[in-house]
């Protein structure tokens, strides 16, 4: 299964949410992880990997597109990590294997060559991982056309292919993800142009609400008027994301708003959790997300 994983706007919690994705979906499975942010690669640091907090030297996926490299490097999460919670493949039954970017890396330009090699990439991780997640550059980049361009060539068109938008629960946010999907030079416009069915494509695109507030709970700090202030909002944030097709029906999951993430972009794992650290919530939300990703039945049902 290919994910890609795409937003319109940084900030979104793409990056970290993605990574946590894998981290949960390696539990069970092997997983490859693919930083397509060629300008800012940010997996390596949320993966606590420190040769590759900004991308890796040399080998990475920027060199393999413009430079003709055979192979971009891979990293073993569980070895390289620096997280000793994180670290050794025995207590893990599945691969989690990482293509990092490269530092000093930037956007290029998208042609033929460039698209036969990201078909060629996607269609061997395929075929050697279960799943293989595409963290894609915000917006309209060259990744976002090339991954377009290539799940249209005639190698990956039988690949299963799954779309995920983030956004956070606000209004700019709401409009942005409406308009990178349904938009001019949107994924579906883009798509269409490239030989993607525009239903079949749609089908494959779910939205994450990421970092939700749960207005349920009490704040000591909030007072009354506050509090219904901001029950308000989120009522209109909700019409607002039906009239913007991102209703309930397209969503895939959400995560909660996570104290440990306003800090520092990392993994949140179980023993984040034990040691009162990170909100069990938070790992329920990525938990499920992983869930609902790869349950054929969940996905076609909605």
């Amino acid at each position: 299964m290919l994910v890609f994983a795409a937003s319109d706007k940084g900030g979104t919690g793409r990056s970290v949410t993605s990574c946590n994705i894998a981290y949960h979906l390696a539990q069970g499975e092997d997983v490859a992880y693919l930083d397509f942010d060629f300008g800012s690669p940010t997996s390596g640091a949320i993966f606590e990997i420190a040769r590759a907090e900004r991308g890796v030297e040399r080998d990475g996926l920027h060199s393999y597109f413009t430079d003709g490299a055979t192979d971009p490097r891979q990293l073993d999460v569980w070895h390289s990590t620096s997280r000793t919670d994180l670290r050794g493949a025995n207590v893990r039954p599945g691969r989690l294997s990482l293509f990092a970017g490269e530092q000093g890396g930037a956007e290029f330009g998208m042609s033929d060559t460039v698209v036969q090699r990201c078909a060629e990439l996607l269609t061997t991780l395929d075929r050697e991982f279960a799943v293989c997640i595409v963290d894609l550059s915000a917006g309209r980049s060259t990744a976002l056309a090339m991954a377009l361009a290539a799940t249209a060539t005639s190698a990956l068109r039988s690949a299963t292919t799954r779309w995920l938008v983030f956004h956070r629960w606000t209004r700019q946010h709401i409009v942005a993800a409406n308009g990178l999907v349904h938009g001019e030079r949107g994924i579906l416009d883009i798509g269409a142009k490239l030989g993607h069915h525009p239903d079949a494509l749609r089908d494959d695109i779910r939205f994450v609400r990421v970092a939700v507030p749960n207005l349920k709970e009490n704040n000591p700090g909030q007072t009354p008027a506050q509090a219904a202030w901001l029950l308000q909002c989120d009522e209109e944030l909700r019409r607002l994301a039906v009239a913007k097709k991102l209703g309930q029906s397209r969503v895939l999951g959400s995560t909660p708003v996570e104290p440990v993430l306003q800090y520092r972009e990392r993994l949140i794992s179980d023993a984040d959790v034990s040691t009162k650290i990170a909100n069990p919530e938070t790992v329920r939300g990525f938990h499920e997300l992983a869930v609902r990703l790869t349950d054929d039945d969940v996905w076609e049902g909605m």
